[in-house]
């Protein structure tokens, strides 16, 4: 099978419907200044976090082959993150939660290639390349950690969205590109964040997803584990961020116990956060985590699972207790008494299956229109469908060529006359198809004989409901990848020159051809022409100190003097204490 992007032992298990998202890693696109800006945060950030990380960090570090000098080359960075039994692949941004989780499912570290610009240089709403090589990357080598990730994805990928959670992720999706668009007005971001503000407001009842993704959040992205007193980092937006790495440890951070409660603290990713979880090791994640999946529709089903699934407008899947899923977009639901299923419908493509795999002839062409059910036992007969042998079947006057009337107890009524039945491998009845067949509930008609046969799914109760489809095969791919692409930035010819200059600083660094004379015309320039570019600076006066040039003086003068921008101040202070003596 060829792909546009490399597959290895982890990768090639990936699902087609997931290859949409990834993209070719943009690196002949890096600036030479968005070089300087990794080697920068990744000094910076290892030199600090070597005393506040979580004791994985700096030896995840190496064994993710994360280098200090050079952005990472994804196809590089994959060969050995196979080593741990990860993979990472590039993405466009932001991608949908789903998918998302999906890819963690299969322990695929989702990379958004871009990378940050100067301005952003100590935090970024948007992902990018520092956040999730050098954020998410080293943490996953530690076993426990690794797993708990695993299975974060394999349980968030089957939580229920709300019809608001897309409009909410496309609005912050759209925010965060502009916010790192050097090119877009303050016009367009006011607007963006007025948007995602209020959708923020006025989402109404949290969703699975939208709770799910508040621990991963407050964990997997902005976790701190140990003590609350003396707490240890290793949230990867923390990781990645010079800022908030240093912010998050002061004392007026409120630090509080890591707990199921997380699910329904909101979060901004626009602003510092007001409050950090803290968990007393990577274990009670797994805890928490199989706490909140017990409150999903997942393990529990019922009538309030495809309400759920109502309410998403999506995909999603009903298993009963034979064993029988159905997959289709769930548009109805009678209730019965004690969070019991009356009845179901979907509306279009609907598919059945069995173990995860479709049933044969129960595919969307079959259920083109929509597929409806009654759930529960009959009335007056204490043994449930499901649990009756042939002899029980016909007993009940349960058997094919007979027309049949069945009462269930919700008040359903079934009368049809029986075809077949289709078992499972156990000889459990999965379903009964009827010809002539009408479906009542109370002065409602459920299904009509001139609409064919009906196939009526067998099951005494709901016992799990899900986001997405239970055999993925049975569905054409509907899922998107958004329009709203990650902005090209486009350099004019000043920016291209500053560019150049830092391209010679790296070659002279990195083939040792240095010299003072280099040093002074670069530097010449740069008073010249780019007089407030502190980092180009930072990196000549390394270079003078290391050879101990003269010129190290008058380099040291102009970044004390830049270090009167309050926006230089810390970022300037931070770079000239790597290379005290």
């Amino acid at each position: 099978m060829k792909t546009h992007f490399e597959l290895n032992a982890v990768t090639k298990k990936l699902p087609q419907h997931l290859h949409k998202f990834i993209v070719k890693q943009p690196y002949e696109e890096y600036t030479s200044q968005n070089q300087a800006v990794w080697r920068y945060v990744m000094r910076i950030n290892v030199d600090y976090l070597s005393k506040v990380a979580h004791k994985s960090y700096m030896p995840g570090l190496e064994k993710t082959g994360i280098s200090f000098e050079n952005i990472p080359h994804m196809e590089g960075m994959n060969r050995i993150l196979k080593e741990i039994g990860w993979a990472a692949v590039s993405v466009d941004g932001f991608i949908p939660p789903n998918a998302f989780m999906e890819f963690q499912a299969y322990n695929v570290l989702v990379i958004a290639s871009d990378m940050r610009t100067i301005n952003h240089i100590e935090y970024t709403p948007a992902p990018d390349i520092i956040h999730e090589a050098a954020g998410h990357a080293p943490i996953i080598a530690n076993p426990e950690y690794s797993e708990y990730l695993r299975r974060f994805g394999e349980i968030g990928s089957k939580a229920i969205s709300s019809a608001k959670d897309y409009e909410m992720y496309e609005a912050i999706r759209l925010l965060s590109i502009l916010k790192e668009n050097p090119n877009a007005t303050a016009e367009q971001i006011d607007e963006a964040q007025e948007k995602v503000e209020w959708l923020q407001d006025n989402m109404g009842e949290l969703s699975e997803m939208a709770q799910i993704r508040n621990l991963h959040w407050w964990s997997v992205e902005y976790g701190l584990i140990g003590r609350l007193e003396n707490p240890k980092i290793y949230g990867a937006g923390l990781l990645s961020s010079i800022g908030e790495s240093a912010w998050c440890m002061q004392n007026d951070v409120k630090k509080v116990a890591y707990s199921l409660d997380a699910a329904t603290v909101n979060f901004d990713i626009t602003k510092p956060q007001p409050q950090l979880f803290v968990t007393p090791d990577f274990a009670y994640l797994s805890l928490v985590l199989d706490e909140f999946a017990n409150t999903m529709a997942l393990r529990n089903g019922g009538l309030k699972g495809i309400e759920k699934l109502v309410k998403s407008e999506s995909l999603g899947t009903i298993e009963l207790t034979t064993g029988i899923q159905i997959s289709g977009v769930f548009t109805n639901v009678i209730p019965h008494k004690n969070n019991k299923v009356a009845y179901f419908q979907t509306t279009g493509k609907t598919a059945l299956s069995n173990r995860d795999k479709e049933l044969i002839g129960h595919g969307i062409t079959s259920h083109a229109a929509g597929f409806g059910s009654p759930v529960g036992k009959l009335k007056g007969i204490n043994l449930p469908i499901e649990d009756m042998s042939p002899r029980d079947l016909k007993a009940y006057g349960i058997y094919e060529g007979e027309f049949m009337t069945l009462e269930f107890e919700s008040g359903i009524i079934v009368k049809g006359k029986a075809i077949t039945g289709t078992r499972d491998l156990r000889g459990k009845i999965l379903i009964i198809t009827f010809d002539e067949c009408t479906v009542t509930y109370k002065e409602e008609v459920l299904f009509k004989p001139e609409w064919g046969i009906f196939d009526m799914a067998i099951g005494k109760a709901v016992i799990s409901a899900y986001s997405g489809a239970a055999d993925i095969a049975s569905f054409e791919d509907a899922s998107k990848v958004s329009d709203i692409k990650t902005h090209k930035i486009t350099y004019s010819e000043t920016a291209q020159e500053l560019y150049s200059l830092y391209s010679d600083v790296k070659k002279m660094r990195e083939e040792d051809t240095v010299t003072e004379e280099k040093i002074l015309a670069i530097f010449n320039q740069l008073k010249l022409n780019f007089a407030s570019d502190w980092l180009l600076f930072l990196e000549l006066y390394e270079l003078a100190l290391k050879n101990d040039f003269s010129i190290k003086s008058a380099i040291l003068s102009i970044l004390k003097a830049l270090k009167s921008n309050k926006s230089y101040t810390k970022l300037i202070e931070n770079g000239l204490s790597l290379h005290e003596l």
